[in-house]
């Protein structure tokens, strides 16, 4: 845990929330397409982490 910052730590358990919340939009509020729109925001969020990162 030491390597990580804890603005990495923020990101990661945001993506976690934002998995959670799509699942429960597509499985039980039956609203696919909201689901489908936050769960998009998953990989782009990761991805703004890497390239943050490789920029270091």
């Amino acid at each position: 845990m030491k390597k990580f910052k804890k603005s990495e730590i923020v990101l990661m358990l945001l993506v976690v929330v934002l998995i959670g919340v799509s699942e429960y939009y597509f499985l039980i509020a039956n609203e696919p397409l909201k689901a489908i729109f936050i769960g998009l925001w998953c990989p782009t969020i990761l991805g703004f982490v890497i390239i943050f990162n490789m920029k270091k």
